[in-house]
């Protein structure tokens, strides 16, 4: 029992309970469908189903109400502009300042400059400057420094979309480069002589290797229908020094259907072993994952084993491309690995690229068969290297689950749209605040106990296992069954770890202070121990001196006496007194840690007193110690 609010931006339910009152937020932009199912008798249900795959379902006591609250989420979740959604009223108290710093964050100029570009093979190119050639590329694309403008907008007029071959990433060990573009418009005889030179001159920024791959990354017979409607793939007979290969992995509207089915077998109630498995196997969606993973595997030993530049496409170049080259470049470099790897990796090869975020993820109301699993089905390629590979990660499942959530929420600016020209209009990053400064801001939470800089996993190229077996029982549960109650009863591993490893820490610095205490205390035993000898090297002289003397029968021998006693000067006397009287004020107040109140102060229990052995250490409070400065102070 509880309380809907509806908002501008979130659907708020509030729980009866007066202890708790635990509120359910939901944004309006992660709704995927809402369902009002039939009328019984304790209400009107309706069912509400998420895009990052949350459930919840209401039962309305009044069907009317029920019908109002339909009808205005219908509205709600299917913005018609980009300023209806929740990015451009999200407000973080951020100055403008700071929201501009988020965005510099990433900068795509750094990266290539780490990947040693340009150089003499490789230059920035300015031919798609206002976005003249190709309006779903960046104002700046990296090719090879023999092809002319003349040659890229040649090979652009021959190309879907205008999407020429451009620079993804560049291998300096080996002069070997990843590139990527849309189909040419072959249909079965055409060519183009700039299309041909444009590939060629990728082969010759490669001195090591006197051919490259083309990737086409549909399956054949997807290719060849492209082929008799005007398109298709190259011609090997056209291109001189290029070996072709197909990979095969399906459609947008082949990943939405399959996913379709495999959230169908997870809202299963209660069933058995055979059915989760069948139903899992049915719907396909790990046969299509382990595709984009061999796709990947291929492309990176082509560039590390062999040194053999490729060229990567698939139909218009921003779906399945995006998806196999940055799988590839997260194998071949370990920086993809790192938090800040992996958003610049996002950033160069899915955002700037022109990956269709508006229409993919539909952000806009727009026509549902655009609708496609693109990028989640790349989240979770990098999921499945993660269980494989558990300690070349810099973070962990949790910083996937919150960029696979802001993909869909619209509360930060960087996947609107479907262009960087689009989003430039727009002024998004005058507008609105960048994820990834969110991110990073909170990086803690998404570090990986388990990653080591110098771990051998963490260097080099990975080589991952793709046979089925390691795929049977991979099923992602943290991310498609996160918000069932009772699914994960158990902390999470990850979880474990990183309060494993910070209670580790929070150890190991109290350790560092009581090792401190203790060194303190031994400085003031020596002390004492000193002064304590110094005592009785005078208590014993006195005795010495007055077993050699008789008792004093006159004033003149009580004199002699006194002469003969060694000399001592009052001054000195209250030097060593003073000495003392310090030495023990040091002790009440030049440690503070010595006392009760400041271990009260620093969170140290009383238990943190004992010395190793088992025993407490010395303090104010100890009694009558005789190695005390007290003692000493009173015997003097």
């Amino acid at each position: 029992m509880g309380t809907l609010y509806l908002t501008a931006t979130h659907v708020i339910f509030v729980e009866n309970v007066s202890e708790t009152r635990k509120e359910t937020w939901i944004l309006h932009s992660q709704i995927s469908s809402i369902e009002k199912q039939a009328t019984t008798a304790t209400g009107c249900p309706l069912l509400i189903r998420c895009k990052n795959f949350q459930i919840i379902q209401l039962i309305i006591p009044q069907e009317r109400d029920c019908h109002d609250v339909y009808i205005s989420l219908i509205r709600l979740t299917r913005p018609v502009k980009y300023e209806e959604l929740y990015c451009f009223s999200f407000n973080p108290k951020l100055d403008k300042e700071e929201r501009a710093q988020g965005w510099k964050l990433v900068d795509l100029n750094e990266e290539y400059n780490r990947m040693g570009i340009p150089n003499n093979y490789w230059q920035i190119s300015d031919v798609n400057r206002e976005y003249g050639v190709c309006d779903s590329y960046p104002t700046e694309v990296y090719v090879p420094r023999s092809a002319t403008a003349h040659i890229i907008v040649g090979s652009s007029k021959f190309r879907s979309r205008r999407r020429f071959p451009a620079l993804s990433y560049y291998c300096k060990d080996n002069h070997a480069s990843i590139c990527r573009s849309s189909q040419p418009l072959s249909g079965f005889s055409a060519r183009c002589l700039e299309d041909e030179q444009m590939l060629q001159a990728i082969r010759k920024a490669n001195p090591g290797s006197d051919f490259i791959y083309v990737v086409d990354t549909r399956p054949k017979l997807n290719a060849m229908a492209n082929r008799a409607a005007g398109k298709g793939y190259e011609n090997e007979d056209n291109y001189s020094n290029i070996k072709f290969q197909f990979i095969g992995i399906e459609n947008i509207h082949v990943m939405r259907n399959s996913l379709q089915k495999m959230l169908e077998v997870c809202e299963l109630r209660s069933p058995t072993m055979s059915d989760f498995l069948w139903g899992l196997e049915n719907s396909g969606w790990l046969k299509h994952i382990k595709a984009i993973m061999d796709a990947g595997i291929f492309i990176a030993k082509a560039v590390a084993e062999e040194g053999v530049s490729v060229l990567v496409h698939c139909s218009d170049g921003w779906d399945r491309t995006a998806q196999v080259c940055s799988v590839a470049s997260l194998l071949l470099d370990p920086y993809y690995r790192t938090l800040k790897g992996f958003m610049v990796l996002i950033e160069k090869d899915w955002v700037s690229f022109g990956h269709k975020f508006n229409h993919r993820y539909g952000n806009l109301d727009g026509d549902p068969k655009e609708i496609s699993p693109v990028i989640d089905q790349f989240i979770e390629c990098v999921w499945q290297l993660m269980e494989q590979f558990p300690c070349a990660f810099e973070f962990n499942e949790r910083f996937l689950i919150h960029i696979q959530h802001h993909i869909y929420s619209c509360q930060f600016g960087n996947f609107l749209c479907n262009s960087q020209k689009e989003r430039r209009e727009l002024k998004i990053q005058e507008r609105t605040y960048s994820l990834w400064a969110h991110l990073w801001k909170n990086r803690v939470d998404y570090m990986n106990p388990l990653y080591r800089a110098d771990h051998s996993q963490t260097q080099g190229t990975l080589h991952p296992q793709t046979a089925p077996c390691n795929f049977l029982y991979k099923f992602w549960s943290g991310m498609y069954n996160r918000f069932e109650k009772g699914m994960h009863p158990r902390q999470s591993v990850t979880d474990y770890l990183m309060a494993v490893k910070e209670e580790t820490q929070q150890l190991e610095e109290e350790l560092e202070v009581l090792e401190e205490r203790l060194s303190n205390l031994k400085k003031v035993q020596g002390n004492n121990n000193k002064v304590k000898n110094m005592q009785q090297d005078r208590n014993k002289a006195l005795r010495l001196s007055a077993s050699n003397n008789s008792i004093a029968n006159t004033p003149q021998e009580y004199s002699n006496n006194l002469k003969s006693f060694p000399s001592r000067s009052p001054s000195q006397g209250d030097e060593e007194d003073s000495a003392l009287i310090l030495t023990q004020d040091n002790l009440k107040s030049s440690d503070p840690d010595l006392s009760a109140t400041s271990d009260q102060e620093s969170g140290v229990e009383d238990l943190n007193c004992r010395s190793p052995s088992g025993g407490c250490l010395p303090s104010e409070d100890s009694g009558k110690d005789p190695d005390s400065d007290e003692a000493v102070f009173l015997t003097a």
